[in-house]
């Protein structure tokens, strides 16, 4: 397979957000409830909505206030086409994603029941190509932004190498460590500012059930120990839990009638790099992802689900301290 690669020169323009991660194009059913096992559910209709955690995160940070680049690689297809167009078009900076002939662009089948609950299967595609030296051949971007932002979507080298990147600039660094099947290596929970699992996740990475709020709390402690500046574990409508080293915080969810909870995480993301890169205090930042994600779930789709800044008003004034 041979990549269109984008140059590593300077010509694309400096990102507040630099996004490392994938893209796919979600292929959307409905249904009145999500089957059990050897069930067969009739569904009315299938959608086609451009999705990838990296991508939705991209147009959350781009819709509330950022300038963002995105960094993966899409297949030589119509749907790696129609993703870069509609990413082109949230005025994301789509210069550092990489076309690649003969591979197909990534998909996830994803299954929303009426009461907003889904589940999703993923198939990688092309962003299984994304490797250490495209990473690498991108450090003038790193250099330029404010806020690095990763997703476990990608193959786990380029992941690490992102990382370790955006550490050693000194940068913000964000992982949202989804899909996780495990415990994370210690270095790349070291390399982060910002640790962002939901209590599924929280769960896979400190191997300790995460069945309640306190549980939640418990959890992120653990991570922050093994050397993660700021984490948070999302608790859906029950608000995040938030551990640093003075806090140890619950903090509730704005009330929401959820109707579809697809890229409410990946909102929430979106909306605390946008207030990290304008210098906002963690908690102040946290309420603003939480008051994306709160409109997001009353909306249909991933990227569709998605508010603008006009919808939320600024975070509060960056902090002194």
């Amino acid at each position: 397979m041979v990549a269109k690669r984008p140059s590593a020169s300077s010509a694309h323009p400096a990102a507040d957000v630099l996004i490392v991660g994938s893209l796919n194009m979600d292929l959307v059913i409905r249904t009145p409830r999500l089957p059990r096992p050897g069930q067969t559910v009739a569904a009315p209709a299938l959608e086609t909505i451009p999705g990838g955690k990296g991508a939705n995160q991209a147009v959350a940070t781009a819709r509330l206030g950022a300038r963002v680049a995105m960094l993966g690689c899409v297949g030589d297809d119509a749907y790696g086409t129609a993703l870069r167009d509609g990413l082109r078009r949230e005025g994301v900076d789509t210069s550092m994603v990489s076309v690649h002939a003969g591979a197909a662009t990534g998909i996830a089948c994803v299954t929303v029941a009426n009461s907003g609950q889904n589940t999703i299967v993923i198939v990688a595609g092309a962003n299984e190509l994304l490797t250490p030296a495209m990473i690498e051949a991108q450090q003038a971007a790193f250099e330029r932004a404010r806020v690095i932002v990763c997703q476990l979507e990608s193959p786990p080298d380029a992941v690490e190498c992102a990382l370790k990147l955006g550490q050693r600039l000194g940068k913000k660094v964000i992982l949202n460590p989804a899909p996780a099947i495990g415990p994370l290596p210690t270095p790349w929970i070291a390399a982060c500012d910002y640790l962002i699992p939901n209590e599924t996740e929280a769960a896979l990475l400190t191997a300790r059930p995460v069945d309640s709020p306190e549980a939640a709390l418990d959890a992120a402690a653990d991570l922050h120990a093994q050397g993660a500046r700021h984490v948070i574990v999302t608790l859906g409508a029950r608000g995040v839990a938030y551990v640093d080293a003075q806090s140890r915080l619950l903090m509730p969810a704005p009330i929401a009638h959820a109707i579809d909870t697809t890229a409410a995480g990946d909102t929430f993301v979106g909306a605390l790099a946008v207030a990290l890169a304008e210098g906002v205090s963690p908690d102040t930042a946290i309420e603003f992802g939480q008051a994306a994600a709160a409109v997001s779930v009353t909306r249909l789709g991933a990227q569709p689900s998605i508010p603008f800044r006009s919808e939320l008003g600024a975070p509060a004034a960056p902090a002194t301290h």
